[in-house]
């Protein structure tokens, strides 16, 4: 292999204008292709085989209930109940009417279904609480069909104060009602008007969403090919919000989440600053060059050869995979930061062969026949641990294994032909000085003479290593990799306690309401489950009860909810007279009124109003009557529910419960606290235990974890085993072999310790540093190793030493872009690389010299002992 990598060599010397034009061709090719050609999947979902069976169980639930998918929800928050309606309201009409950027649109918690026939879905005790506020409410209700204004709202109240005077009637009931009218009444007396909610007036908190929380979900229109498809329908979301009256105000808060603004969010992250970070890297990269070889004409050649390696990579890319994910586009990154080490060690090793041989034909072929075979393992080496996660299941990093894979066989090629040809053309001038580092020879004697102790610690550290891994958390929650600052990921947080937006669900489907009930009553009793919905839940089984309490209700309320539609214009006068007689009502039932009386405030609050000018009283008059007619209606259409069967339940409802072929779905949803990774798995198999084919996110998100984890370890061991076989047959000696997979395995220890220390999990991102690890450990050993079989003797002071830790210095530049993404999970994945290279580098420059020096030198069968 020396002898031909020797020739080859001189071939490209002596051909080196040729040899240049056709590397600079194909790379031009190479990168017209890949323009052409290579594309983005910005669907997670796509990291995995399609043949899992989770993956085909999820793809079925994805072909039923496609309308799950490539969402976008807008999340309406607003001060009362009845803001956050109509502005959803308007939300939604506006978006509607928005081809361009909106499919369709819906709002699933404002169905007409829901309107009519919602009290029926209460449970018996909750509609009673409703029914017994209501009836409560009804000495108001009266006057307010009558007069729907502030006038007959106070000639209720005036009713109240009378009911005091004559009955003694008690309050109580009322004290929440009436403590929020009196501050409407203040703030319209300070010039601020706000509207009056009766639903919270009416009403019970049974029917309450925390938050007055409203949704309108989307399927926006997607830009094909973009790496933020939905960009354009969220900035029409936005202007549109900004548009609309009571968001202008302040009073109504719009957020939106969903699966289309997550996966835009990440994908923005993954190109934000990237221009700025790459010019950084280059220029790093540029400084380490320089201090590693101190000649621009040394520099020149490796950094054309890199650009031409990855142009030809990447074109390699386009055609063999097509289709980069958010895991295989980071091999851009690992390309530069491993193959700049090959570059680094012939030039360093051409530079060492010129103090010996001044003409640039015999040193480019003796520095070829020193370091030409050292780089040819090394590159194989790093292959094999690339491309060991080719034949997994993670779909991601079997893609990135197979681009860095070749591409380190690309690396090899350019750096055997490429780079002597640039270098002969160019010329670099002889240096005399010899490069080695300054702390070498005191190092190399340290190691040499305490080499027992040394190894030692580093058995010590290796033992805590092992435990670090045993105990290494496994991150499996994808969100973690968000940034949870962004507007999507905030929104999506705050609602992780409602069904409709809790990204970790669990399906089932059932083949009957009755087999739906039977499971929602065994799931329910689980403590890990907060709630569980399905077609049985829109179709209660005990209608009859709830339909005769809403009878009677009926009986009593129906005649109080007409409103009167004569009832005579209301002027300022008019306000002003009803204050006044509500007055005299609250100081004749003063005696009878207890200190705390509601009705007091009340009436400081109406003396207020009585001197405030004419605009006052009639704002004061529109915000309490804003939302009275519609509650009205709202009763009377909610009072007349009718019962509801399987085939009366609207289609709006029943297709998002109900499969083409007449499965019922079922929803599970987690609590709080069972979102973390731990808790999804409790969670997962509590479900499981009681209905096994149970899928959906929370299940893929588990089974995703395993999936990952199952790849690693048969990649480990495929990796171990084929980088084993290539050194025995290039080494030809099982111990030498064995001490660079011993040395591999303690940088492995090492980082384990330290990522651990740092407080580090690994997720499906930065679980990549695997294969790294394998590809640097591999290619730093085995010069170290390869040069001790050549019988040199000063390992950490030679020229070998140098250029791996100006490599390594690259390296981390490279990774170093990463850890400063905007990208959780690229810099997750930068910075448990950066961990990994600076354990390879301990185990390298520390563990494996004192490991050589512990053992008895093997003869020597090449080399010049350098």
């Amino acid at each position: 292999m020396t002898e031909f990598i020797v020739r080859l060599v001189q071939f490209c010397r002596r051909f080196a204008a040729f040899v240049v034009l056709v590397f600079f061709a194909l790379g031009a090719v190479s990168i017209w292709v890949a323009a052409h050609r290579l594309g983005v999947d910005t669907n997670t979902d796509n990291l995995f085989a399609s043949n899992l069976p989770w993956r085909q169980h999820a793809m079925a639930f994805d072909r039923e209930f496609p309308q799950f998918n490539d969402v976008l929800v807008a999340v309406v928050r607003g001060a009362t109940p009845e803001e956050s309606d109509e502005t959803a309201a308007q939300l939604a009409k506006a978006m509607a009417a928005d081809k361009q950027h909106f499919r369709d649109v819906s709002r699933p918690d404002a169905d007409p279904f829901f309107r009519q026939e919602g009290l029926l879905l209460l449970d018996p005790d909750d509609l009673s609480k409703l029914l017994t506020s209501l009836m409560n409410a009804q000495p108001l209700l009266g006057p307010l069909a009558a007069d729907p204004s502030a006038r007959g709202l106070l000639n209720g109240v005036s009713l109240m104060a009378a009911g005091v005077r004559i009955q003694h009637a008690d309050l109580s009931p009322y004290k929440p009602a009436l403590d929020q009218l009196r501050q409407v009444l203040n703030n319209a007396a300070d010039g601020h008007p706000t509207p009056l909610s009766w639903q919270n007036l009416l009403g019970s908190d049974v029917t309450q969403q925390p938050d007055n929380v409203r949704l309108v979900l989307t399927h926006p229109v997607l830009e094909e090919g973009s790496l933020q498809p939905g960009r354009a329908a969220t900035k029409a979301l936005e202007r549109i919000r900004d548009t609309l009256p009571d968001a202008k105000s302040g009073r109504v808060r719009i957020d939106y989440t969903g699966s289309v603004a997550l996966a835009d969010v990440q994908f923005g992250a993954l190109t934000k600053g990237i221009v700025a970070s790459t010019v950084v890297s280059l220029l790093l990269l540029a400084l380490w060059l320089y201090l590693a070889m101190h000649s621009l004409r040394r520099i020149i050649p490796i950094l054309l050869t890199l650009l031409v390696g990855f142009a030809l990579t990447i074109g390699f890319a386009a055609l063999a995979v097509g289709t980069l994910n958010v895991i295989s586009v980071a091999f851009a990154v690992l390309f530069v930061g491993l193959a700049v080490d090959f570059g680094i060690q012939f030039a360093v090793r051409l530079r060492e062969m010129r103090m010996i041989h001044p003409e640039i034909d015999v040193a480019l072929a003796e520095g070829a026949r020193v370091s030409g075979s050292q780089i040819a393992v090394a590159a194989a080496a790093t292959a094999c641990g690339f491309l060991a996660f080719s034949p997994t299941s993670f779909v991601g990093v079997a893609e990135l294994g197979t681009i860095a894979g070749v591409g380190m066989g690309i690396a090899l090629v350019c750096t055997l032909t490429l780079l002597p040809a640039l270098l002969s053309l160019l010329k670099p001038a002889r240096q005399s000085k010899e490069l080695s580092l300054p702390f070498g020879p005191r190092l190399d004697a340290a190691l040499h003479h305490r080499h027992k102790p040394v190894l030692i610690v580093f058995a010590m550290l290796g033992v805590i290593g092992l435990v670090a891994a045993v105990r290494m958390p496994f991150d499996a929650n994808p969100l973690n990799t968000q940034d949870p600052h962004s507007e999507p990921m905030r929104t999506l947080r705050s609602m992780a306690d409602n069904p409709i937006t809790n990204p970790f669900n669990i399906n089932i489907m059932v083949p009957t309401l009755e087999r739906a009930r039977a499971l929602t009553d065994q799931l329910s009793k689980l403590p890990e489950v907060s709630s569980v919905i399905s077609a049985a839940t829109f179709v209660p089984a005990d209608q009859q009860a709830s339909l005769d309490q809403l009878d009677q209700a009926q009986v009593l309320m129906l005649p109080s909810l007409d409103v009167d539609p004569s009832a005579p214009p209301l002027t300022a006068a008019a306000l002003r007279s009803a204050i006044a007689d509500t007055h005299d009502a609250i100081v004749d039932a003063n005696a009878q009124m207890p200190a705390d009386s509601p009705l007091r405030s009340i009436d400081a609050a109406l003396q207020r109003l009585a001197k405030a000018p004419d605009d006052r009283l009639l704002a004061m008059n529109e915000a309490v009557s804003r939302f009275l007619p519609a509650q009205l209606a709202s009763l009377r259409d909610a009072l007349n529910a009718k019962a509801v069967t399987l085939a009366t339940l609207p289609e709006s409802i029943k297709r998002d419960w109900v499969s083409p072929n007449g499965q019922v779905r079922i929803q599970v949803s987690p609590t709080v606290n069972e979102q973390d990774t731990a808790g999804l798995r409790r969670f997962v198999e509590a479900v499981q235990r009681i209905a096994p084919d149970a899928g959906g996110p929370a299940v893929t998100t588990i089974a995703s974890a395993d999936t990952i984890m199952r790849a690693f370890k048969q990649a480990a061991v495929l990796a171990t085993i084929a980088i084993a076989i290539v050194l025995l047959l290039v080494i030809r000696r099982l111990q030498d072999a064995g001490i660079v997979l011993l040395t591999l395995g303690m940088s492995a220890l090492l980082t384990a310790l330290f990522a651990r220390l740092l407080g580090m999990a690994v997720n499906y991102a930065n679980i990549i540093a695997l294969p790294l690890l394998l590809g640097v450990g591999v290619s730093f050993n085995v010069y170290f190793v390869m040069n001790w079989r050549a019988g040199m003797r000063r390992f950490v002071s030679s020229a070998s030493a140098r250029a791996v830790l100006f490599s390594a210095l690259t390296t981390g530049t490279a990774f170093g872009s990463l850890a400063l993404s905007h990208d959780l999970g690229m810099a997750s994945m930068g910075r448990m690389l950066l961990v990994s290279l600076v354990a390879v580098l301990l185990a390298t420059f520390v563990f494996l010299p004192a490991l050589l020096y512990a053992i008895k030198p093997p003869v020597q069968v090449s080399g010049t002992g350098h």
